[in-house]
């Protein structure tokens, strides 16, 4: 994959005309995703992984626009985001079922994030989880409850912030005064040699582009519908262990369940499991009978 060029947005360059090229890259149907996904985890085909990139690269441009607001070029936003899908597809294991875009998603924020944090010193001093929570979600916030005015914001909203992203007021305050010294007006114009403003360019995180919500949807539909069915293979016990342990927003510790069943942590850890397994194997033959997916007998 190294031997393969990618399109690069120079700083001379266009964005139009780069958005232009990478738009000549088709989208994968999943049954060709997966089959160039094993042909470059079974035999290290270059090729195949160059096409995997490839087809994602407007994914990543999605994604890294949305960070323009930190004032950092785009073209090395972008060119961060396509090291980190370069990453994902290193990684990618197709037998799990679900779609590269899913999992490159994190990979691609994760290289961006990383960027950013070399790039503004501000943060350099404090990198913690909850710094890096905050940095990266406090703009949104605050447009959210239109604290858009320059200064210090209202207690009231420092207080909001504070509790929807678990952290402290204090941090909360001072990480608002530390970014709002690089902060530009919206109405600025982006170059001199460029029609339009900075507020033409800015994502909206709530409105994915037609690419991402084709992929998102088609993949969410089609793997509730495979999950669904091959709940049906297990036994009550272990439909609501598996349910509890990997289906909700709070998963019950193996202690919990442990109690509820009168069985120890071990024994439910098995259950898991073994339920993981059927779910998988049961997806995997589902899969195969659509012409999703071949599996090697």
């Amino acid at each position: 994959m190294a031997n393969k060029s990618l399109p690069t947005l120079t700083p001379e360059g266009s964005l139009t005309a780069y958005l232009h090229e990478i738009r000549k890259f088709p989208m994968l149907k999943p049954g060709e995703e997966f089959m160039l996904a094993k042909a470059w985890t079974e035999h290290g085909d270059t090729d195949a992984a160059h096409k995997l990139v490839t087809s994602h690269l407007r994914l990543v441009a999605k994604i890294a626009m949305g960070y323009r607001g930190y004032g950092l070029p785009v073209g090395d936003l972008i060119s961060e985001g396509n090291v980190g899908m370069m990453q994902a597809v290193k990684r990618f294991d197709p037998d799990r079922g679900f779609r590269l875009a899913t999992y490159a998603m994190w990979w691609i924020k994760a290289s961006i994030h990383e960027y950013i944090l070399r790039s503004w010193s501000l943060v350099k001093i404090g990198t913690t989880a909850a710094q890096k929570k905050l940095f990266f979600n406090l703009r949104r916030i605050k447009g959210q409850l239109e604290a858009v005015d320059e200064g210090d914001l209202h207690p009231d909203q420092v207080k909001e912030i504070a509790t929807r992203l678990d952290v402290n007021e204090d941090d909360v305050v001072q990480m608002n005064r530390r970014m709002a010294g690089s902060d530009h007006s919206l109405n600025a114009p982006m170059r001199a040699d460029i029609e339009g403003e900075w507020q033409d360019w800015l994502v909206d995180e709530n409105t994915p582009d037609q690419e991402t919500a084709y992929a998102a949807s088609e993949e969410m539909t089609y793997r509730r519908g495979l999950m669904a069915n091959a709940m049906g293979d297990l036994n009550k016990r272990e439909q609501h262990i598996i349910t509890e342990r990997r289906l909700t927003d709070e998963p019950k510790t193996l202690e919990t369940l442990s109690l509820e069943y009168n069985i120890s942590r071990e024994r439910v850890r098995q259950i898991e499991a073994r339920a993981f397994e059927k779910l998988q194997a049961a997806m995997k033959i589902a899969a195969e009978e659509d012409g999703v997916i071949t599996i090697d007998k």
